[in-house]
């Protein structure tokens, strides 16, 4: 069977330009290999939300393409899926757009060549009114983008996660609050709500140096980095702790305006031109899933820490 127009299922030997134009059409769809083409499936599942996805897995395994996923929506799943391409020697590319926007890659380029100093936390506010969904709570929602952003900028692999948060009109959390724990005391934490009257995309990363206020929302200047910190000196006696906050200038780099989408393809087709493994592959893409079902333990436990 061939597969449909709307499968992103690409081999090595096919042209560059081809490559690209096929998959910019494809929107990363690739979780709808032969059935319901017309709804685009998200990475916000639970439960037994992700039936079929193992028929699917074998049918790509069956073309032996490279492939561009959706996040797995069960962890079991994801790991399937990962030791099928191991084995078959495939490439995953799990489709999380925001680390190829510009603002994205600006913030880690501000970690990575140490403006914001050793980082301190990660505290993001994605929320807005509705829209609500029938089959997943508002961390499936929305809390994936953030984890998914979170984990790429701070390199470290996180330990453990704590979320709580509460329904109010079915039977599903429409907000939440997630607290994450990586090594070297950085904190992430994440508020998301579907009660929100106002929409709002914002995220704060503080460092030892510098601070930054990233709001997606804004045309122009979408991060502002501020010189502002806090430093502590210690005396030989406890009441001789001194603490000092240095307030300097706010400026707003300037945010390459890209389409991440088309980005990302262009870096899909790379990695299978260049036999290079994505930054973005399946255990990437298995992580937050990991993350996302240890919220909902913790959600359903009113907030006890589950260890990763």
């Amino acid at each position: 069977m061939t597969p449909p127009e709307h499968t992103v299922a690409l081999t090595s030997g096919d042209r560059k330009e081809l490559i690209l134009g096929v998959t910019l059409r494809l929107r990363f769809v690739a979780f709808q290999i032969f059935n319901d083409l017309s709804t685009r499936i998200q990475s916000r599942r639970t439960g037994d939300a992700a039936t079929g996805m193992r028929p699917r897995a074998a049918q790509v395994q069956s073309f032996n393409r490279r492939t561009i996923l959706c996040p797995p929506n069960q962890r079991t799943k994801g790991e399937e899926l990962i030791e099928l391409a191991e084995r078959k020697k495939l490439k995953i590319m799990v489709d999380h757009t925001f680390l190829f926007t510009g603002a994205v890659k600006l913030i880690e380029k501000l970690i990575g060549d140490g403006t914001l100093g050793k980082l301190y936390y990660y505290d993001s506010t994605r929320v807005n009114l509705g829209l609500f969904q029938h089959d997943v709570n508002v961390i499936w929602d929305l809390a994936a983008h953030d984890l998914a952003i979170m984990n790429y900028l701070i390199k470290e692999k996180p330990q453990a996660v704590v979320a709580t948060g509460e329904q109010h009109l079915n039977d599903l959390a429409d907000i939440a609050f997630l607290t994450i724990y990586y090594p070297s005391n950085i904190i992430g934490h994440v508020n998301v709500n579907w009660l929100s009257p106002v929409k709002v995309r914002t995220t704060l990363i503080g460092g030892e140096k510098k601070m930054l206020i990233w709001n997606d929302l804004e045309a122009d200047e979408k991060i502002k980095v501020y010189d502002k910190g806090v430093a502590i000196t210690s005396g030989e006696a406890l009441y001789q702790t001194l603490v000092s906050y240095r307030t300097g200038d706010m400026w707003a780099p300037r945010v390459e305006q890209v389409e991440a989408l088309k980005i990302e393809a262009a870096y899909f087709v790379d990695c299978i031109l260049d036999d290079k493994r994505a930054f973005n592959d399946g255990i990437a893409g298995l992580e937050v899933v990991r993350m996302l079902e240890a919220a909902d333990r913790s959600l359903q436990q009113k907030g006890k820490i589950i260890l990763l």
